[in-house]
């Protein structure tokens, strides 16, 4: 499965592309961060991201497409730009009919550090560890580029996702899995518990409903 991964952000756009294998394995495919100016009317610095996200889309060809979900924060221009990215970049992927998912900041760490409240050094790391790269890629936007593509392959279109789900629903191995965690990730390993703590943790939020 090949998975874009975008940081969305109008000064810098962070972008990864992802292999996942059938072994569960991730491979770096391409990373790079798009730019605009600051000095720029807006709607060129849209088109120069967009420009440049077409391009990416063209020569990958990715299967599947993760963003960063916009989160209110104080700084009002850069909520703004960073939605304006998001915007563009679901529409270019609409248009090629690829499917697109939201993941939070949250969600992206605890699939790649097994810790919801990872800094970007920690998430860098396992990153470069995840893909068997000699250094973090930098900077940090594109590192989380490919955080977010691997994030959404494991959850839900690679192998690993795939067992990942099986077992954290009861389905498909269930038990099996455990018998066969030494084919996971120490990253995967701990999304493996943390989704059946999730699972857990809803089931009793509806039982007090």
């Amino acid at each position: 499965m090949r998975v874009l991964g975008i940081d969305p952000g109008l000064t810098r756009c962070g972008v990864g592309v992802v292999d996942i294998e059938p072994n569960r394995k991730a491979r770096l495919v391409d990373v790079v961060v798009l730019r605009s100016p600051t000095d720029a009317p807006i709607e060129r610095r849209l088109a120069r991201i967009a420009d440049g996200l077409e391009a990416i889309f063209e020569e990958h060809r990715p299967q599947a497409v993760a963003l960063e979900r916009v989160f209110a924060r104080s700084d009002v221009s850069t909520i703004m730009g960073t939605a304006q990215i998001s915007g563009v970049a679901m529409l270019i992927a609409a248009r090629r009919e690829l499917p697109v998912a939201l993941h939070t900041p949250s969600e992206v760490k605890a699939a790649i550090t097994g810790y919801g409240r990872a800094d970007k050094k920690q998430v860098g790391a396992m990153v470069a560890r995840i893909l068997g790269l000699e250094a973090v890629p930098k900077p940090a936007d594109a590192a989380d580029a490919l955080a977010l593509a691997i994030c959404h392959a494991w959850r839900t279109g690679g192998a690993a996702g795939a067992a990942v789900r099986d077992a954290a629903s009861g389905t498909g191995r269930g038990s099996a899995l455990d018998s066969d965690a030494s084919g996971l990730t120490p990253a995967q390993r701990a999304w493996l518990a943390a989704e059946r703590s999730a699972a857990v943790s809803g089931a009793a939020r509806r039982v007090k409903e």
